[in-house]
């Protein structure tokens, strides 16, 4: 008899309303960060085709443009956007811990997700060396988070599982790779997080990553690569993968001290700070003929297709402009610009080894040097495997990726989000003017 009614109990449960609000509510959510990825890719490239137009036609402007850019970013932040500053990562693991001290929407809110669309969009303009990665991660956080809440989610549980889920689709969203936003949102934003909220996360993730594609249609962020390595050539590999390791490592060591250094600046000279980060930009712009400003998409494509012609101290000023941005306590992401260092590394790197394909070269440089910064290997390999579609290299990648993250752990024993997210996730005032953690 019971084994009877178990179909018509399981038939009363998918009418009840709790069922289907829940399922709206990620649904919903998941469009929402659809739809963010596409505003804020279109936005950003317009943002940063302006600052190049006007950089071709007068190469001074940056001088100009630059600091008046990071110093509204800035005024804009503390004034309307306080919590939307940084890479929005942090914020992001620090909603999802629970040793997180204040409510949520401190760290994730329908505000804090317009104002990171509008404040990095402005930070490209600028010519910042940021990404739009990060911030869609923290939109699209901030959407299902507020999504829950319009639909009475009282459960911390299914909070969390919103605010993961909107996350990891963000990373999908944003560089059109479904898997790696899966495994973004394992290793990353939730180290060890319940497995039975693992289905309604990947439904996430992949309405998502459909609303992007519907609306941008299927690509690959990087294009096409077939490069492969012969046995004999596999010496690049943790050539690639030390050197990565260490570029990346020192990043996030000096990202980490540095931040705590001028965090005195920062709450009490915000503005002289993001001037005089600005002017650095321009400088490191003028030096480079411009390849340091914005996100260093165009650069990191044309290594990857073979196209590039790029000076060898282009990735050294990449990574420059990178931490100045970042230290600057505006809003942008560190994923793109550090695939484009890693890029220009990897360039440098294999034209030591002439026998080897130089795409081959590049593609382990951005995995390696990314790897060694954020320090989630798992996360790198697939998610520069599918921006290139190029399954050959998958385990020279895993190699690469995991010898930079043993690498970098001898200069930075703490992955640099979760050092940052620990800084949110205890401090109890809001987290408006005092920077990036």
């Amino acid at each position: 008899m019971q084994h009877r009614l178990r179909p018509i109990r399981r038939f009363r449960s998918l009418l009840r309303a709790r069922h289907w609000t829940l399922r709206a509510a990620f649904w919903g959510g998941a469009v929402l960060v659809g739809l963010s990825a596409v505003t804020l890719t279109a936005l950003g490239n317009l943002a940063n085709a302006s600052f190049f137009t006007l950089y071709r036609h007068w190469p001074w402007a940056p001088f100009l443009v630059s600091p008046a850019g990071f110093v509204l970013s800035l005024w804009l932040t503390r004034r309307f956007f306080p919590g939307s500053q940084g890479s929005g990562i942090p914020q992001v693991i620090a909603a999802l811990s629970r040793h997180n001290k204040g409510p949520t929407t401190r760290l994730l809110s329908v505000r804090i997700a317009i104002g990171k669309i509008l404040l990095t969009t402005i930070g490209l303009f600028a010519g910042a060396s940021i990404g739009r990665e990060g911030p869609t991660v923290h939109v699209g956080a901030s959407f299902t988070s507020a999504a829950g809440r319009f639909a009475g989610i009282k459960s911390p549980q299914l909070e969390r599982a919103l605010v993961l889920a909107g996350g990891a689709a963000g990373i999908a969203a944003a560089f059109n790779t479904p898997i790696a936003g899966i495994m973004f949102a394992i290793e990353e934003l939730a180290r060890g997080f319940e497995e039975n909220t693992s289905g309604i996360i990947i439904i996430t993730i992949l309405i998502a990553g459909l609303t992007a594609v519907a609306i941008e249609g299927n690509y690959t962020y990087f294009g096409v690569t077939q490069a492969a390595l012969a046995p004999r050539e596999w010496l690049l590999v943790p050539v690639c993968g030390v050197i990565g390791g260490l570029a990346g490592g020192l990043f996030s060591r000096l990202v980490l001290d540095l931040s705590l250094g001028l965090r005195a600046t920062i709450a009490h000279h915000p503005y002289r700070l993001g001037l005089a980060a600005g002017l650095l930009i321009a400088v490191l712009g003028a030096i480079s003929g411009g390849s340091s400003f914005g996100t260093g998409y165009p650069q990191a494509r044309a290594l990857v297709m073979g196209g590039a012609h790029l000076p060898w101290f282009f990735p050294f000023v990449k990574w420059t402009a990178s931490l100045v941005s970042y230290l600057s306590g505006i809003p942008g992401g560190l994923f793109a610009p550090a695939l484009a260092a890693g890029a220009g590394f990897g360039a440098d790197i294999g034209r030591l080894f002439p026998e080897a394909p130089l795409q081959a070269a590049v593609i382990l440089g951005m995995v390696s040097y990314l790897s060694g910064t954020v320090q989630t290997p798992i996360t790198a390999f697939v998610i520069v495997m599918e921006m290139t579609a190029n399954n050959a290299m998958l385990f020279p990648l895993m190699a690469a990726a995991f010898i930079a993250t043993l690498t970098s752990r001898l200069l930075c024993r703490e992955p640099v989000y979760q050092a940052l997210a620990e800084r949110f996730a205890t401090r109890t005032e809001p987290a408006a003017a005092s920077g990036q953690g």
